[in-house]
């Protein structure tokens, strides 16, 4: 019998500190033993976030906000279109469990017709390209986590039908000239996130080897 994993959706336009809060004061449930494995999924409101190993020539030049956080990893954006998703879950091996994650995101392109891939030494999921036709490697997904006395927390960010144009302030994950797409751009059809969100849930607690079950944000607070 497998383990379960609540799934709780958040919304759109959460503020990043707010989902960071929730986050913080889940994982201190889950280590107190109070909470079980859990996933928070949502939209954010525009935000540019910066992992640990966010070096200073990576910011944004034109003095645009930058919240540091404590996941590793370096800078990104998540907003409006992007889905996001922040499992809490138990975590004995580091590096396999950021390739599941990247996994469930490569399936989930699958499911939708994209053709990705992880690429070693880049991290995150990438639209395959055509050296061919001089077309490069597209970035759909990243992934930074931080685990700490074995629960993890953040997690990963699928562009759905996010505007890229985010990202031209920034060297997505610190990769100089890294192109990004989404699935409607590789599709040519608009995939938001509300399409995405139930097939992506699925696909997570798959690779997690977990049953996932939903969960009421509120039901989830009376755990306070």
């Amino acid at each position: 019998m497998r383990h379960a994993l609540a799934i709780v959706r958040l919304g759109v336009d959460v503020p990043y500190e707010q989902a960071w809060n929730l986050q913080r004061w889940v994982h201190e449930k889950h280590l107190a033993g109070e909470l079980g494995d859990t996933a928070l999924i949502l939209e954010h409101a525009p935000v540019y976030t910066a992992g640990k190993r966010t070096a200073p020539h990576e910011r944004p030049a034109d003095g645009t906000p930058v919240i540091d956080v404590d996941r590793g990893g370096r800078i990104t954006w998540h907003g409006p279109g992007q889905l996001v998703g922040y499992p809490i879950v138990a975590v004995s091996d580091v590096n396999e469990y950021v390739r599941r994650l990247e996994e469930a995101m490569v399936l989930v392109c699958a499911d939708f017709g994209v053709s990705a891939r992880r690429v070693p030494r880049r991290g995150g999921v990438w639209a395959v390209g055509d050296a061919a036709l001089g077309l490069p490697d597209r970035m759909l997904g990243a992934v930074g986590i931080r685990v700490t006395r074995g629960v993890a927390m953040h997690g990963f960010a699928l562009n759905c039908a996010n505007d890229p144009r985010w990202f031209n302030r920034i060297d997505p994950c610190g990769i100089p000239g890294a192109g990004v797409s989404t699935l409607s751009a590789e599709t040519g059809r608009r995939i938001v996130v509300e399409e995405v969100m139930p097939i992506m849930e699925k696909r997570l607690a798959d690779v997690l080897g977990l049953e996932s079950y939903d969960v009421h944000e509120e039901d989830l607070l009376r755990h306070r």
